[in-house]
């Protein structure tokens, strides 16, 4: 029998990691692991300055590692590269929408529209940190 690896979690290099954490709790509906939690307002965060794992029913986590210094990607223009992104689906068009409103007021920054491609309707983001993500209906 062949045992092969198992994806344990996505982590994204960033510069902030609460700050991009939060960016993606709030866009995913996803919840920090146990001791990752943000501190009360105006408590010291060492969690957040290091290492941070947020946890979905079902779904393979996202943590998030502190870095010095990200270039945030330049995609399309091929100077920085994606180098990871990740892909996201919704249901149907309106989703689509509602889900580009909500990525927006949260931070992230509209990268490529393709909403009216009828064989797959996407728009492509960078999130806070530069990290591209897509949406598309699928």
């Amino acid at each position: 029998m062949t045992t092969f690896p198992t994806i344990r979690q996505v982590v994204l290099d960033t510069t902030d990691a609460r700050s991009l954490a939060e960016f993606y709790r709030a866009l995913f509906g996803l919840e920090y692991r146990a001791g990752d939690e943000p501190p009360a307002t105006g408590q010291p965060d060492p969690a957040g300055a290091d290492w941070l794992v947020l946890r979905s029913p079902g779904g393979v986590p996202l943590a998030f590692q502190q870095v010095e210094h990200l270039p945030p990607s330049t995609w399309p223009d091929p100077a920085v590269p994606q180098q990871v992104h990740l892909d996201c689906t919704v249901p149907d068009r309106e989703a689509l929408d509602a889900q580009h409103e909500r990525a927006l007021a949260l931070g992230a920054h509209l990268l490529r529209d393709r909403s009216d491609d009828p064989e797959e309707p996407l728009r492509v983001y960078a999130d806070p940190s530069g990290h591209p993500f897509c949406l598309f209906v699928g």
